[in-house]
């Protein structure tokens, strides 16, 4: 994969400009072991700009390994990952794992892809608005009120304009939740990564998350969703990812997984969860 600019605030050394045409997200026969066991078995995968891939399967399928390769939480065994055309500068360390060449580069690549956790994993120790400006103003170096009033503007949109003080402990799961959303639309993220993001929540909590996730679809944000909402993911996805064993069985159009699978497991899967 050439390696070109990512965009924006997010440019080579070179000065080199973004392919309009290059994928959000690419990922070239991705390998992860864990202890060695191989968990994902050379995954490849696209996500052109304004994609909404959702990627669903069973419990232990590579799901959420997968997402967390695509911003190095979890370091890859082998393959390759490009953000908006920049391949990550990558090399084997001793214990086989592929670990950053540059660091900086990794960093500069990372501030811009947003992930959204099962858990929230906001700041306990800051407010709600102390989330959303965190990143923007420490690691993006925005300025400080511009990043205040980006932010008010972000939680009036998820529905928390009149929490902007409280402290994560004292907010149900699906504001939080809501909260980590608007955390990572502060940095403008050249693609949403979400993992479960309802897992986590009790059932009347679910539909205030899913519907901001929503309109998020509607404005053709690129996003890589995990999730077990089968419906959901027939209604906003633009392709749907079935995966089974670390590998990708079957994808396609939500008209084509959810009406016409072809893999006899993907359909036990669809029975079992619908």
């Amino acid at each position: 994969m050439q390696q070109q600019a990512v965009t924006g605030d997010v440019t080579q050394p070179d000065g080199t400009a973004p392919s309009a045409t290059a994928p959000a997200v690419e990922i070239r026969a991705l390998r992860k072991s864990f202890s060695g066991v191989e968990v994902l078995k050379g995954i490849s995968l696209t996500a052109r700009q304004g994609d909404i891939v959702a990627i669903i399967g069973g419990s232990g399928s590579g799901k959420s390994t997968l997402l967390r390769c695509i911003n190095l939480l979890e370091k890859p065994s082998a393959g390759e990952i490009a953000i908006q055309g920049e391949p990550y500068q990558l090399r084997p360390d001793k214990d086989g794992a592929l670990v950053p060449v540059d660091r900086r580069q990794i960093q500069r690549i990372r501030a811009h892809l947003g992930m959204v956790f099962q858990s929230f994993n906001l700041w306990p120790h800051r407010t709600v608005l102390g989330n959303v400006i965190e990143v923007p103003v420490h690691v993006l170096k925005m300025p400080r009120e511009a990043a205040i009033a980006r932010a008010r503007t972000l939680l009036e949109r998820v529905g928390l304009g009149d929490k902007l003080d409280v402290y994560p402990s004292f907010l149900s799961g699906g504001q939080q939740q809501r909260a980590a959303i608007a955390r990572v639309l502060a940095v403008d993220p050249l693609a949403m990564l979400f993992d479960e993001p309802t897992s986590a929540l009790d059932p009347e909590l679910v539909g205030e998350v899913l519907s901001v996730i929503r309109d998020l679809a509607a404005e053709h944000r690129t996003m890589l969703l995990v999730t077990h909402e089968m419906a959901f993911a027939r209604d906003v996805a633009t392709h749907v990812v079935f995966l089974r064993d670390g590998i990708i069985e079957e994808q396609g159009s939500p008209a084509q997984i959810f009406e016409s699978p072809q893999s006899e497991n993907l359909k036990q899967f669809i029975r079992s969860v619908a």
